[in-house]
């Protein structure tokens, strides 16, 4: 596959993880999807860019909390590529959101922020400089698919179209299930929250990786002190399990169904 050098503004284009024990992070997720990454300088706050085939998908920090408030929870984050991340900012309290880490300067590298939509789910958004996101996706061992879980599915759609241009539709052969698309090319997907989840369970963004056997990987996952949460079932787009890491980040692993 080509290097990715941009992202559609709207389009998913990277993913992190902050977490109590940052190298613990870097082991389990090393073993688990044979990614490469060390603890980064302080200028960056020891941010670990982690590579797989020296291409980055995705990165890991500690998890720290500042001032009195308490740290951030241990979740993954999707972020979204923007051409203008302060106009988008601006978009995204307008259309209902809140914001919660203002627009921010990442040395050359780009700028960022980080909001809530109106149902509550968390998400960042990206504008590239001299770095455009995740170098490798839709591979083993790689980020395939990104996902809203959320408690009012017309109020997160109309959301996400006015904030990030991204358009809802029924998708085609999973009944309840949404695709989310940018000038008709689908970047992710967009379900009501389950009936069987916790009924405190947030609206959440959810980040699937693409593996070649999805028992054997859960199985070496609860080795390493991971949790299944739901355990291994076929569907529509493949074989799929959603499960924790030992420090309690939840994420989702598909073997895909062969595009025939």
């Amino acid at each position: 596959m080509p290097d990715i050098t941009s992202y559609q503004p709207g389009t998913p284009c990277w993913i992190d993880l902050m977490v109590p024990d940052q190298q613990a992070a870097l082991d389990f997720y090393s073993g688990l999807f044979g990614w490469s990454g060390e603890v980064g300088p302080p200028e960056t706050g020891g941010y670990a860019l982690c590579a797989l085939k020296d291409k980055p998908v995705a990165g890991i920090m500690s998890a720290r909390a500042m001032g009195e408030e308490p740290p951030p929870p241990t979740v993954w984050t999707t972020y979204f590529s923007s051409d203008d991340a302060q106009a988008t900012s601006e978009a995204i309290s307008r259309a209902g959101g809140t914001v919660l880490l203002p627009v921010m300067d990442v040395m050359d590298l780009g700028k960022m922020l980080v909001a809530a939509d109106p149902t509550g789910a968390v998400f960042g958004v990206w504008q590239p400089q001299e770095f455009a996101g995740a170098g490798l996706v839709n591979e083993t061992g790689a980020v395939i698919w990104n996902e809203l879980n959320t408690r009012d599915r017309e109020a997160a759609s109309t959301f996400y179209a006015e904030a990030l241009g991204l358009e809802t539709a029924p998708m085609e052969g999973a009944d309840g299930y949404y695709s989310l698309s940018v000038n008709g090319r689908t970047v992710g997907g967009l379900q009501p929250l389950r009936e069987d989840m916790p009924p405190d369970t947030p609206s959440h963004w959810m980040v699937y990786f693409a593996v070649e056997e999805v028992d054997r990987t859960v199985a070496e996952l609860s080795a390493e002190g991971g949790e299944v949460l739901q355990p291994p079932f076929d569907m529509v787009a493949g074989r799929m399990s959603v499960v924790r890491d030992p420090q309690g980040a939840a994420f989702a692993v598909i073997a895909p169904q062969p595009m025939g």
